[in-house]
């Protein structure tokens, strides 16, 4: 006898019927016997012939009113959702009943998989044979390591749709096979190796048009290697190539390999930037299913293409640089939309590291960012339904620290690049600003700074006749942030072509950090549009700037803004 159940469905909501067939077999496995079962498909079906028979002969002669009134009421939702209930209470029990009793797996069989290897394979489904370590000896450990394998699976991004599963007897002709051992058929159904992608990107101050090809299952083992291209009005060209490849079968582990070279404007300090490099990245997910990475990246980076009206501050730092860095991310996410939040937090954290000890590289730096945000609903008073309407917050910090080169501790450390530094505004961080509009400022150009600190507030309300599941708000906005420098006078590198002594560094950032709690931060508040797409987020904001400090360059009136991480 075979027994079919797509293991997915049989967790969340099975076919009742199907799955309380199945479990009745296994407890009464005499041939011929039926399931007891109500469903108004098989209602028919579920009661004796003749007994029914007879009564409906009785209701037509003597009651047949009753009969419609009975067919009237089974067809009611409350009648339903008893019965629904009912069943749901019948296959919990029944199921509890089977957890405890003996199963074993004696082999599994997988159909659909044209490109992957068997070596990939065996760590997933392994943990199922009854010869391996820990395997599994009743019913509930049987399900419990099928959940996981399909959960893998179906992490792998290689799969159109989740894995079926099928269980049958196992024969018993083969003398090694015991009453209690099973088979286990998996179905896979996999995507298309290739997919092609072509498109235009418009927001943020730039239009651009770009391509990309992926190659899924590269060699049979979850591999995926990504080529893009990208050309616009600000970013001049811009090429990568990313592989990467699940790390012993484990689709929470992933190592990837990526090389770029890109070329763009950067029109708020009056120059071009030329970056070629690489990166070797390793993430994983931890229990909780947080995500962490450690890169590895070096990169050889110009500043060419000055404008005629370059400032000092950018003049001074054209030219070549090699970073060589580690970094470390960590994020957490327990928002139930990130694009539209209405409940939950997220957490964001990045530390790097470059030019210190044996990284090499003629910068050096400590850096570090903090991001946090959340949203919680708001309830109408006196209804227990979703509103849509929420409100929300982020807040946003960093640190920039020079570092001496190399391994010496005591030695000096120049002042940070305008690479490397830190640009606060725009429309997708502090809202009502030019890019790059708050912080410090030589001339025209922003030059960036090493410390900042930002936040904001937001309602988001629903609009008229769309109600609450939609993805589109009204929104009612305030943010304000602040971007100091280190140390002005040491922006100069004539004062001292040698670098800060590290006592300098500690003294030049308390400053900072005086000067960022100093006076009110620079504001602005508006209302707006927003737009949430599976793909990024979209706003069309009316901004007003409410306070500005000198050479800030704020946005009076509409700006619109496209990104997946917003403040």
């Amino acid at each position: 006898m075979r027994h079919r159940s797509h293991f997915i469905e049989l967790l969340q909501r099975p076919d009742l019927c199907r799955l309380e067939s199945f479990l009745e077999q296994r407890q009464k496995p005499s041939r011929g016997q039926q399931p007891w079962c109500i469903n108004p498909r098989m209602a028919a079906d579920a009661n004796p012939p003749t007994a029914q028979k007879a009564g409906a002969a009785t209701f037509d002669k003597l009651q047949s009113n009753t009969q419609d009134v009975l067919n009237h009421a089974r067809s009611t939702p409350e009648f339903q959702n008893a019965e629904q209930e009912a069943k749901e209470r019948r296959i919990a029990q029944m199921m509890a009943d089977q957890m405890s009793m003996p199963m074993s797996v004696s082999e599994v069989n997988v159909t659909g998989a044209k490109n992957i290897r068997r070596g990939f394979l065996d760590p997933i489904f392994s943990p199922l044979l009854a010869d391996s370590l820990n395997s599994p000896k009743t019913v509930g450990d049987v399900l419990s390591k099928l959940q996981v394998a399909s959960a893998k699976l179906s992490a792998l991004q290689i799969l159109r749709e989740p894995p079926e599963v099928y269980l049958s007897q196992s024969s018993q002709v083969d003398p090694s096979t015991t009453p209690s051992d099973v088979s286990v058929s998996v179905g896979l159904r996999e995507l298309p190796r290739f997919k092609l992608q072509t498109g235009t990107d418009v927001g943020n101050g730039e239009g651009s048009a770009y391509g990309s090809l992926l190659w899924r299952n590269m060699f049979g083992g979850a591999e995926m290697l990504t080529l893009n291209a990208k050309a616009g009005t600000r970013t001049r060209s811009a090429y990568s190539a990313n592989l990467s490849a699940p790390v012993l079968s484990d689709p929470d582990m992933r190592i990837a390999l990526e090389g770029l070279a890109s070329a763009a404007e950067k029109p708020w300090a009056s120059h071009e930037e030329v970056v070629k490099g690489g990166s070797l990245r390793f993430s994983w997910l931890n229990a909780l299913r947080d995500s962490h990475s450690i890169e590895y990246s070096g990169a050889w980076r110009q500043v060419t293409g000055l404008s005629q009206s370059a400032s000092p501050t950018v003049r001074q730092d054209t030219g070549d640089t090699v970073k060589s860095a580690i970094k470390h991310t960590f994020h957490r996410e327990r928002r139930d939309n990130p694009q539209l939040p209405q409940d939950g937090y997220m957490l964001r954290s990045m530390l790097e590291v470059a030019g210190f000890g044996p990284l090499g590289g003629d910068v050096a730096f400590s850096k570090g960012e903090l991001e946090m945000s959340g949203a919680i609903p708001i309830p109408l008073p006196g209804s227990k339904e979703r509103t849509g309407i929420s409100i929300g917050a982020g807040f946003r910090t960093g640190m920039l620290w020079p570092l001496p080169l190399g391994y010496n501790l005591a030695g000096k450390a120049l002042p940070s690049r305008i690479n490397d530094r830190f640009l606060l505004g725009g429309p997708t961080d502090v809202r009502g600003f030019k890019l790059g509009g708050l912080g410090p400022h030589d001339g025209q150009d922003s030059v960036g700074g090493d410390l900042f600190a930002a936040g904001s507030v937001n309602v988001l309300l629903p609009l008229p006749y769309k109600g609450p599941d939609s993805g589109l708000r009204f929104q009612v906005f305030a943010n304000a942030g602040r971007l100091v420098a280190l140390q002005d006078e040491g922006r100069s590198k004539k004062l001292d072509p040698q670098g800060m002594r590290p006592g300098a560094v500690g003294k030049g950032m308390f400053r900072a950090f005086k000067d960022l709690a100093s006076g009110a931060p620079t504001m602005a508040a508006g209302v707006g549009l927003v737009y949430a797409h599976p793909v990024a987020r979209f706003e069309l904001n009316f901004s007003l700037p409410l306070v500005l400090r000198r050479g800030e360059v704020g946005t009076k009136g509409l700006q619109l803004g496209v990104g997946i991480n917003f403040l």
